[in-house]
């Protein structure tokens, strides 16, 4: 012991003379000295791994482990190899088929960190480990349109048991890019465009995957809003609207989740690429936030040794991915002939050892066989997270939900006979009960890793079984005239429409239904009034069909028991209670950017964009600022088809009772009141403008209720303050300026229901 503590106050000695470490060494010296001067009064029997004594503080364990590394074993910290093209005798011998792993350092007690994609499951995108299926969530957006935050944690919570069972201890999870596009390839991962929803939900399911004593990633770090020349396109924004937008998404979702790592971007933000861009990682999430675990790259976003490690970066991860193994020998050189000072890969070391203590990897090792996993309670878990997050959007006469005594009923497309479409890319999860259809993609960026997928949970099935005297059949929809003919023999019309997104490319038609989709919703309903629209999609839709159509359904990407969980929420099993965690403009032109940015550079590109690093270089310039979404469209006066926040439910609620106090916090408290005859969840919005109108309103709290007819509950909101305030770049830190503030208990961002004002004292708080 006494000879690691001397290593330990060396290390100490070093880190003071050099400006490269974050604010957490503060911390970190703190914790050591205690455990020093304890140590020098107890028992010389120390054991051989000391820091493995979980009582100690994480910064105390992760500087005295630290001090017992050789310059090899650091070094192999910071790099993480791509299991399917690591053929370098350096790399590991006991790799499973996976996103990457990170070598065990037996000697001192570190395990192989193994690494799995992602929020959405364990996935197995194109079956590199053969047979191997795990239970699939629904959609990011489809979690989002819940607002329960206990279900985020429930959902983490249990993918991130079925990967530990899987011999997996870190998730590449925690995907919280706000859609600033409503045509984003990549947006039915997330958490929609609202930084307080999405850093709470964020958040939460990284709580839950992490109280596996796993590591959970939160990402991507950050503004990686589109998928079109993601690994050459530069996102240009202000600092004070980046920090009031996606910055706060993160900083919300890291204060609450603690991730043990961060996940930086492909592109560039501001003329530097996200993984070596200092004010990102070193200036705002090392500095202002004093974020203590490791920054590790995304696969292929690495582009020099000495400026990423010195802007930030600690981890070169997948590197096989990369144009060059940055990390590896560059790295020691750089170390050794001092173009990179020691202490700094002593911090990067220091931060994964940190990342890995915090989130308990260190104390709880995965063990080397699988085991077991209950998936049929885990099933119970994604079908609950589905039928939360079905948005109902437009239910005219009451026509749903569908009455137990229909005695014809037809559904026509999307492969609603077998399955549930699933978004693609590297969230895709092969999930229990396979896959009844799946095709390869021929072309493309996409075509190495995501195949178009449906999940076994066949809503035809799902149906017959909730209207078992009914004559339920399914026509592929493949010839509208046959669709429209079967459908006036029927009682009711149900009518799947989809839209396959994926990682990598966004899509062609932008939110158009692609093929003849429109046609055949036309043609449906002009044979039989009586039509329910399915959407089964990665984000909004246009709907030129819609004032024909009297109900029409959200269901996302439902996930593996989405059949059951649509049939259910048709036939009024479960009352819907979703809300829209974006925006579905009435048209492509009310958003921000009507056509995708680069899409020319990738169409005239000589292989269509397949090689991502050889498309021209173009700028993103995100002029909404802060005002994304919802924001957008009140800046604008756009009315769109339907708001963030929106959706109907089976019964009604209203509000009231409104209280406003003011002072210094924003709090206000309200009566819910189920005043239908069913029992249903609400989720009252609080939306908070200055009264002089300097910018529009914004979500600063809400909560969702569960209510028995005729109940009345009480509701308070607090208002995040960084939220009600704005970023001041001259101070630094966030502004709440004193003055008057108008409220609104809104059903939506376009419905208040109470408003009220308060004035607020003049308020400053750090970066």
């Amino acid at each position: 012991m006494q000879v690691s503590l001397r290593h330990v106050a060396r290390s100490m000695a070093l880190l003071a003379t050099t400006a490269l470490v974050g604010p957490i060494e503060a911390a970190a010296q703190e914790a050591v000295a205690a455990v020093a001067t304890g140590a020098a009064d107890s028992s010389t029997n120390v054991a051989a791994h000391p820091w493995s004594d979980p009582k100690l503080p994480v910064a105390a364990r992760a500087e005295m482990l630290l001090a017992a590394m050789t310059l090899e074993e650091k070094l192999a910290l910071v790099y993480t190899w791509f299991p399917p093209l690591a053929k370098d005798p350096a790399a590991p011998t006991d790799m499973i088929p996976s996103a990457g792993q990170q070598p065990a350092i037996p000697r001192l007690g570190i395990p192989a960190l193994r690494e799995t994609d992602a929020s959405l499951g364990v996935a197995n995108q194109v079956e590199q480990r053969k047979g191997d299926t795990a239970t699939a969530l629904p959609s990011g957006l489809a979690l989002a349109a819940s607002f329960d935050p206990g279900l985020a944690y429930e959902s983490g919570a249990m993918i991130g048991g079925e990967a530990r069972a899987k011999r997996f201890n870190v998730m590449l999870a925690g995907g919280i890019n706000l859609t600033r596009d409503p045509w984003g390839g990549r947006n039915f991962e997330y958490l929609g465009e609202d930084p307080l929803l999405a850093g709470a939900m964020a958040g939460e399911s990284i709580r839950g995957i992490q109280s596996n004593r796993i590591v959970s990633t939160i990402k991507h770090y950050a503004l990686n809003a589109q998928e079109t020349g993601r690994f050459v396109s530069d996102a240009k924004i202000g600092e004070a609207a980046f920090r009031e937008s996606d910055l706060l998404a993160f900083e919300l979702a890291i204060e609450r989740g603690k991730p043990g790592s961060v996940m930086c971007a492909y592109m560039s933000v501001n003329g530097d690429f996200a993984c070596e861009n200092a004010f990102l990682l070193n200036s705002v999430l090392k500095g202002d936030w004093a974020y203590p675990g490791w920054v590790m790259s995304d696969w292929g976003a690495v582009h020099s040794t000495v400026k990423a490690a010195r802007n930030g970066l600690d981890q070169q991860s997948g590197g096989e991915l990369d144009t060059h193994m940055f990390f590896r020998a560059d790295l020691k050189a750089a170390v050794e002939n001092g173009a990179l000072p020691m202490a700094r890969l002593d911090d990067m070391a220091r931060r994964i050892l940190h990342g890995m203590f915090s989130a308990g990897v260190m104390d709880a090792p995965v063990v080397d066989t699988p085991q077991p996993i209950d998936s049929a309670k885990n099933a119970q878990v994604a079908q609950r997270a589905a039928e939360a997050g079905i948005v109902l959007l437009k239910n005219e006469k009451n026509l749903l939900p569908l009455a137990s005594s229909a005695k014809r009923i037809v559904l026509i497309g999307g492969h609603a006979d077998v399955g549930v479409l699933s978004g693609g890319g590297s969230s895709q999860v092969r999930s229990n009960g396979g896959a009844p259809v799946e095709i390869p993609l021929k072309d493309g960026a996409p075509a190495s890793f995501s195949r178009m997928t449906w999940h076994a949970s066949s809503p035809l099935a799902a149906i017959r079984a909730l209207a078992p005297n009914a004559t339920v059949t399914y026509l592929d929809g493949s010839d509208p005239a046959a669709a429209a003919a079967a459908a006036r023999a029927a009682d009711l019309a149900l009518v799947f429409a989809t839209q396959w997104t994926t990682e990598a490319a966004d899509p062609d038609q932008g939110i158009a239904l692609p093929g003849d989709q429109n046609a055949l919703v036309e043609a449906v309903v002009a044979g039989n009034r009586r039509t329910v629209v399915v959407l089964e999609t990665g984000g909004p839709v246009l709907m030129p069909w819609l004032d024909k159509v009297p109900a029409v359904l959200a269901a996302w990407y439902p996930g593996q028991r989405g059949g059951e969980a649509i049939a259910r929420v048709l036939f009024g099993e479960v009352n819907p209670s979703g809300r829209l965690p974006i925006t579905f403009p009435a048209s492509v032109s009310q958003a921000p950017r009507p056509v995708t940015p680069g899409i020319e550079q990738v169409r005239n590109s000589p292989d269509h964009g397949t090689d991502a690093r050889a498309i021209k270089p173009f700028v993103i310039d995100y002029q909404e600022g802060s005002d994304v979404g919802y924001r957008w469209y009140a800046r604008q006066g756009h009315k769109p088809a339907f708001p963030f926040g929106y959706g109907l439910s089976y019964t009604r609620f209203a509000y009231a009772n409104l209280k406003v106090e003011g002072g210094a916090a924003l709090k206000v408290s309200f009566d819910v009141t189920n005043s239908g005859k069913r029992e249903g969840a609400d989720v009252p919005q609080l939306y908070v403008t200055p009264a002089s109108g300097s910018r529009p309103l914004r979500l600063a709290g809400f909560e969702r209720v569960t209510l028995k007819p005729g109940e009345t509950r009480r509701v308070t909101l607090i208002a995040e303050p960084r939220i009600v305030a704005d970023y001041d770049t001259a101070q630094p830190g966030w502004h709440l300026a004193a003055g008057t503030y108008r409220v609104a208990i809104a059903r939506d961002a376009g419905q208040p229901v109470l408003t009220g004002a308060a004035d607020l004292q003049e308020r400053r708080l750090a970066p």
